[in-house]
């Protein structure tokens, strides 16, 4: 889980789920096909964070184009 609503919000239906803090992270790159919400059908505030890159697509095809990018520098 990497949505702080886990944490924060009393009132979300994955509050007290185990969590990742990757919300304190100074940079967090999310790869994702498109702003939905996920399997509890809430929003995650972490997508709009000022800490966050998104990434939309594949995960495993960005994860090859991030590699290819980096080998290429």
């Amino acid at each position: 889980m990497v949505n702080p609503s886990a944490r924060e919000d009393t009132t979300s239906p994955i509050y007290g789920m185990p969590i990742c803090d990757v919300d304190k992270a100074q940079t967090v790159m999310i790869i994702k096909r498109s702003l939905s919400t996920g399997f509890a059908g809430i929003p995650n505030p972490l997508f709009a964070a000022a800490n966050a890159l998104m990434l939309y697509g594949d995960g495993k095809e960005m994860v090859r184009e991030l590699i290819t990018a980096i080998r290429e520098q």
